[in-house]
């Protein structure tokens, strides 16, 4: 059976290295193009040397174009608008396409999910199988208890984070207004400051901690009378992200066109 080619944008990042060496190390796979912004000091040179790794033979480009041109599924850890213009590029060629990019919303969202029309696209807040059963939990245990408990959201990353909350916050989120049957847009709590009032009933709250080097920690309380429900998650690797971008990158070639997210992959869609 051939390897399944695999393409990485911003390559130069602490997860596109990470993707690097797992695309080298996953069985089925193979490293086929990469790619940083242009004049990154990283472009021209091997993938693999530049990760750490013996050569692999792959040097690192500025065309995400060239990328898709040699790949199978490529893997987008970047940033909201690179993303988007990515997922446009996977639909033009009709290219398969993993994104673990957060802080994406509206034209962006929108952007992905007009792609999905014409290429094979799994998008997911977060790669982790921990996390994605995280999900699922949130959303049983919020429709089981109904809005008598207050949900709040926590979540710690490393102090270079650059949006909060965090994306899988805001899935974790979603989960749970799904759970009660709400748009998570009307009950939303992003932050509070200063005299507030008392709590809404429903409501969704988030609150972000950065700090050090923390991978990812995130708690989803569910605060009732006299008890008090915590679903807890945390990274102590970010490896666990790039693996499941692997497993991800493995199923989703040759998959029809649509959008697609870690539940898919897992089995465990609702």
């Amino acid at each position: 059976m051939a390897e399944i080619r695999i393409g990485i944008v911003g390559a130069a990042g602490r997860m596109g290295k990470m993707l690097i060496e797992e695309a080298a190390g996953t069985a089925g796979a193979a490293l086929a193009a990469a790619s940083e912004r242009a004049g990154h000091d990283s472009v021209g040179q091997d993938a693999g040397s530049f990760a750490g790794l013996k050569p692999l033979g792959v040097k690192i480009g500025a065309s995400a174009e060239d990328v898709f041109a040699a790949s199978d599924v490529v893997i987008d850890f970047t940033a909201p608008k690179a993303t988007a213009a990515h997922a446009a590029l996977a639909a033009a060629r009709g290219k398969a396409l993993v994104i673990g990019t957060t802080g994406i919303d509206g034209a962006e969202a929108a952007a992905i999910r007009e792609a999905g029309r014409k290429a094979p696209i799994v998008w997911a807040p977060n790669m982790s199988a921990g996390v994605v059963l995280m999900f699922a939990l949130a959303e049983r245990v919020a429709k089981a208890l109904g809005p008598d408990y207050d949900i709040e959201i926590l979540e710690m990353h490393h102090r270079h984070k650059v949006d909060a909350p965090s994306g899988t916050a805001l899935g974790l989120g979603e989960a749970a207004a799904k759970g009660r049957g709400v748009a998570l847009a009307d009950v939303a709590a992003r932050g509070r400051d200063g005299i507030t009032g008392a709590r809404k009933r429903g409501a969704i709250g988030f609150a972000a901690l950065r700090g050090g080097d923390v991978v990812g920690d995130h708690t989803v309380i569910f605060a009732g009378e006299g008890e008090r429900i915590e679903l807890v998650h945390k990274a102590s690797n970010r490896r666990i992200y790039s693996r499941g971008a692997l497993r991800a990158a493995l199923w989703v070639k040759g998959r029809a066109p649509g959008v697609y997210d870690m539940a898919d992959i897992l089995g465990i869609k609702g």
